[in-house]
């Protein structure tokens, strides 16, 4: 069977959570659990360096504004993330083209951290102090179940994958068609205030 489900899988979710998908697949190939896990994501080393760097990420993805700069800096660790992990299964497995795989994995994690580094700067302009934690714990946990699930059911995992980022990318255009619409209409405000203060003033 071909490994492009999880491949694709694995993008979706390094683009939410790049240490949290290495970290579970490690995990996962280390108890046996899949067989489809290369030796290098289950490496202590890796398995070390991805759980520490997991643990930050769940402190700062959870603090309103240092989960935006948290996200911007990792703009570029994510994609390569997921291009590397998909690489190193398609490698495994036989049955994909590294690049093909490294590419598939890549845009779907720039992709998927689109959404997230997005939806996050919307939410930080909300005033419910709790947003951020909900946000965080519900990508985590979305994470580790839909990579969980992608262990036995490849192929419906991927499914998922590709509605809750089809449904990331849905909600992101509508925020920021709103965010537009309400720039817009306080720009116009402020000129047609300004408009009236001068039309209000003293003749030249």
């Amino acid at each position: 069977m071909s490994v492009l489900p999880l491949v694709f899988t694995s993008g979706w979710a390094s683009g939410v959570n790049a240490y949290a998908l290495v970290l579970l697949l490690g995990l996962f190939g280390a108890a046996g659990v899949s067989d489809e896990i290369p030796q290098t994501l289950q490496r202590p080393e890796v398995l070390a360096v991805a759980g520490a760097l997991f643990l930050c990420e769940a402190v700062a993805d959870k603090i309103p504004y240092v989960d935006s700069v948290w996200d911007a800096a990792h703009t570029v660790v994510r994609p390569l993330a997921g291009a590397w992990v998909g690489a190193l299964l398609a490698g495994h497995s036989g049955s994909l083209s590294d690049v093909t795989a490294g590419l598939v994995g890549g845009s779907t994690a720039l992709a998927s951290h689109t959404v997230k580094a997005g939806t996050r700067m919307a939410v930080n302009a909300s005033p419910e102090p709790l947003s951020n934690v909900v946000m965080s714990l519900a990508e985590d946990f979305g994470v580790a179940g839909v990579v969980t699930f992608a262990m036995f059911h490849p192929l419906a995992a991927a499914v998922i994958a590709a509605v809750l980022l089809a449904g990331g990318l849905v909600v992101l255009f509508l925020v920021v068609s709103r965010i537009r619409r309400f720039l817009r209409r306080r720009a116009q405000r402020r000129e047609e205030r300004h408009l009236a203060a001068r039309e209000g003033g003293p003749p030249g």
